[in-house]
């Protein structure tokens, strides 16, 4: 049975059974009543009656007992006339016994391990075995014959003829030969679906069943005279479980038998003058055990009724706190059940007088079983089947959408999860992203699949020699609301392009260059704000398995702590992450295997100290945070670092650190002469600018911004309608590589910047090309940061691969020869001699971290943010572009 996973509450009034009687009745219909979906826990509840509570138990019989219809399935046990505690076979064979019974207005409850067990018990093989035959061979024939085999004393069928020859053999081939054959490959175990009954004896664990190496030997210990050897309490608890399983059996859903929905109410077990040391008692204290010990949930409600609480939880609640005591003890049982303790499922209620007796006038109802839903009755079969149909089909509309399909070509897995086509693909045969006005980030998925294939082809012509790598990019490429015309997905769009250039580059390499690496791109979609990323991580593990070529993921766009759960994952996985822009601090304790692009938030908080100390001679600051729609605080790791690092660095300086959210008015900071810090997402940036607006000529004199804001200002269609005319200076980690800044490096002969320049001016690359001298837009700073994430990955995979043919400058690149954590391993290593030479800024490591060390991050000013068409401006610095670490911040 399947075992919730959150708290159990009250089911709404709806789904609660009209009783009209007292408190103990309402309890018991609401804890009766089997919910549509999944199952509930069932406590062992143990009723203590006080002085003059009037009779429980037969309360108890009339309410479960005199419905017509659908009954409640019921046993009533009065222990108390079972003297001693060692009876427990008794009780169960009672128990079995009513429950059986086709008395409830369904199909009987049908077992097959406990009667088994139970029949066992009573087989002697000491006396009236005859002398030629074993006690085992006794116990197979006993056995056999139980399962149906035709008499030895009936007449065989004889004839003098052949046909009456040919006849008779045939019948003793079906009643005697084919029977047995079958009868020794259930009992084996070995054969799947045939004997599952006897397989589950030998995989249950009481009485150490694998010491019997087969289940005639097992069966064998169960026996009469041979049982004496084996401990009465474990023998008491295999019978029990074996009851219980039958019950889990019996309470089964599965969607090919309608009949298993038919069972809408749990069978309840009624024990009465239940008192320590008897049998009742023991009963309960064996279920526990069972339950605690085997780990399985089972269908049973058991209610025993007590004059004294008992001693494994001698505390008691009154029935008015019922409710809270289940939520309690739901809460607690995972916990309580894993330490194996004594009263993991003992509630314990105290009964006063007004709980039992029914107010004057008043007749509690009989309770009766729910009406199973209309599709499980026995009319209309063919009604099953169709409706059968149309779940499929409602399961593939939301598996699937028209934009979001399987492919038969390329690797492509997706799912629709919440609206959202969530998975990896690397053919044009499925694009991520079919909202208007995001054109661009389609045009550059065709793009890298084409490349795709062109590096396949390539590859192919070099007969193999040149390594071969797939990355995958993993993003939120969905999720936002936007404009017709309005391209909501500006930074994943440029992190693609820069993998795109890292790809196009390589596929310009010499044919003739057999140490130049290929790559292979699969870009990936973790969902809005990355809530689906495990989703999509479970997916690509199974791409690992199959594809050797895979040796890395580069994105997850957003610091939030469902990014932090799927590098957790792709930790698990073993797949190096490289991640461009995510900033948070200490995201590198998810994963071994993490490598971060950009500077952490406490380089960014310092600079911004440092800037308006240092520059605008200034000193307090208001600090503004938010966290995007959906979202709080604790779950966005970016702000949340952020907000700690300006709290540590400004320290007293910050007079007012406040959550702002869409609506808020800012009147308050109108003309404010300290630094105003935007510490929050993007996407509430716009609505921030409205707010301060309401300044009119009275603006804070310094507004700044945190590096999110970076993705409003590359976005020109939010910038050109945004309110009011401030100048903002916000955070770049990617200052080295603006259009103007590519442009000089490219005048003074800096080889990889200005080859980087080349790339992204080409006519066959990115749409429009960038950076063009006479006209075009920006290149965008998250190009360059995924550009070099790329890069770092390919030129270790070369250099692993130099070494691994120094030799043998001609042999076939074999995939297996590397692996992911060796090619993360060798980024280290070569990370450690220098740093790595990245376009956006010199990349280094400190041993054992994945955050870089004084990597350039800079502050950009615009004089008026709707005005598109003018480039930000460097104010300010940290880092060091290229050459040893320079800590240092100056302005520009």
């Amino acid at each position: 049975m399947r075992e919730p996973t959150t708290r159990q509450r009250p089911r709404p009034a709806r789904d609660r059974l009209p009783t009209g009687g007292p408190e103990l009745l309402s309890l018991l219909a609401r804890l009766l009543r089997r919910p549509r979906r999944g199952d509930r826990r069932l406590p062992l509840l143990w009723l203590v009656r006080a002085a003059g509570a009037g009779d429980v138990a037969g309360l108890l019989r009339r309410f479960v007992g005199q419905g017509t219809g659908r009954r409640v399935p019921h046993a009533v046990l009065d222990p108390a006339t079972r003297p001693g505690a060692d009876d427990i076979p008794a009780v169960l064979r009672e128990l079995h016994r009513q429950l059986s019974l086709e008395a409830f207005g369904t199909a009987r409850l049908r077992f097959r391990h406990y009667p088994l067990a139970d029949w066992l018990m009573h087989q002697t093989l000491a006396d009236g075995v005859d002398a030629a035959d074993s006690g085992r061979a006794a116990l197979v024939r006993r056995l056999r014959d139980r399962r149906g085999r035709r008499s030895a004393e009936e007449p065989p069928v004889t004839g003098e003829s052949g046909f009456g020859t040919a006849l008779q053999v045939l019948l003793w081939l079906l009643r005697r030969a084919v029977p047995s054959a079958v009868f020794r490959v259930a009992v084996s175990g070995r054969v799947p679906l045939v004997g599952r009954h006897y397989r589950w004896f030998m995989r249950q664990q009481y009485l150490a069943p694998r010491q019997s190496v087969t289940f005639l030997g097992f069966a064998e210990r169960l026996t009469a005279g041979w049982r004496d050897g084996e401990q009465p309490a474990q023998v008491d608890k295999l019978l029990l479980h074996a009851f219980l399983e039958d019950l889990r059996q019996a309470y089964r859903r599965r969607f090919w038998r309608p009949g298993d929905w038919r069972r809408t109410a749990y069978p309840v077990l009624l024990l009465d003058g239940v008192a320590v040391s008897t049998v009742g008692h023991t009963l309960v204290r064996l279920l526990n055990d069972v339950r605690n010990e085997t780990g399985r949930n089972d269908p049973l409600l058991v209610v025993a009724v007590a004059d004294e609480p008992p001693p494994e939880l001698p505390a008691t609640r009154a029935l008015r706190e019922a409710d809270e005591a289940y939520e309690e003890w739901a809460e607690a049982l995972p916990e309580t059940r894993r330490l194996r303790r004594a009263a993991a499922w003992l509630v314990v209620l105290r009964l006063a007088q007004g709980d039992v007796v029914p107010p004057p006038g008043v007749t509690p109802r009989a309770l009766v079983a729910p009406d199973p839903p209309w599709w499980s009755r026995r009319f209309l079969p063919a009604a099953v089947v169709l409706v059968l149909l149309l779940a499929a089909g409602a399961w593939a509309d939301r598996r699937w959408a028209p934009d979001c399909h399987p492919s038969p070509t390329g690797q492509v897995r997706v799912q629709m999860v919440d609206g959202e086509c969530v998975g990896y693909s690397d053919s044009a045969g499925q694009l991520f992203n079919s909202d208007p006005g995001q054109e661009r980030l389609r045009a550059v998925q065709r793009r890298i699949f084409a490349q795709n294939r062109a590096a396949e082809e390539v590859w192919r012509r070099s007969e193999h020699r040149r390594p071969y790598l797939t990355l995958v990019y993993l993003g939120s490429l969905t999720g936002n609301r936007t404009r017709a015309d309005e391209e909501s997905y500006v930074s994943e769009r440029e992190e693609l392009e820069g993998m795109a250039t890292a790809q196009y580059a390589l596929l310009k390499e010499s044919a003739a260059a057999d140490g130049a690496a290929l790559l292979h791109i699969v870009v990936a979609n973790g969902g809005r704000q990355m809530r689906h990323a495990g989703r999509a991580v479970t997916m690509l593990e199974g791409l690992a398995r199959d594809d050797p070529t895979l040796l890395g993921v580069v994105g997850l766009v957003e610091s939030r702590t469902s990014t932090a759960a799927a590098l957790r994952e792709l930790n698990r996985v073993g797949l190096p992450v490289l991640a461009p822009t995510l900033s948070a601090d200490r995201m590198d304790e998810n994963s071994s295997l993490y490598l971060q692009m950009s500077a952490p938030n406490s380089d960014q908080a310092r600079m911004l100290e440092a800037y308006a100390r240092q520059v605008l001679k200034v000193t307090e600051a208001h600090v503004y945070h938010t966290t995007g729609e959906g979202s709080s605080l604790a779950d966005d790791l970016y702000v949340s670092t952020l907000v700690d690092g300006l709290r540590e660095r400004f320290g007293d300086r910050l007079t007012r650190l406040d959550e702002w959210r869409t609506g808020r008015r800012l009147t308050q900071e109108c003309g404010y002469p300290g630094v105003l810090v935007f510490a929050g997402r993007w996407s509430e940036f716009d609505g921030f600018l409205r707010a301060l607006k309401e300044c009119g000529a009275n603006p804070p004199r310094h507004l700044l911004a945190d590096d999110s804001v970076n993705r409003y200002m590359a976005n020109p269609g939010l910038r050109a309608s945004a309110p009011g005319n401030l100048p903002v200076t916000y955070v770049s980690k990617a200052a080295l590589a603006t259009c103007g800044a590519l442009r000089a490096a490219q005048a003074r002969r800096d080889d990889a910047r200005g080859t980087f320049l080349g790339w992204v001016r080409a006519d066959d690359l990115l749409e429009p090309p960038r950076c063009r001298d006479d006209a075009g837009p920006p290149v965008g700073e998250r190009v360059s940061l995924a550009y070099d994430a790329s890069m770092m990955m390919v030129r270790a995979l070369e250099s692993l691969a130099a070494r691994l043919r120094h030799a043998d400058t001609g042999r076939r690149w074999e995939p297996r020869a590397v692996n992911p954590a060796g090619v993360h391993a060798e980024v280290l290593r070569q990370n450690a001699a220098g740093g790595y030479p990245g376009v956006a800024g010199v990349v280094r490591y400190a041993p054992d971290s994945g955050e870089p060390v004084a990597k350039r991050i800079a502050l950009l000013r615009v004089a008026e943010v709707p005005d598109v068409d003018a480039e930000p401006v460097e104010v300010y610095h940290c880092g060091a572009a290229d050459g040893p670490p320079d800590p240092a911040c100056r302005p520009a």
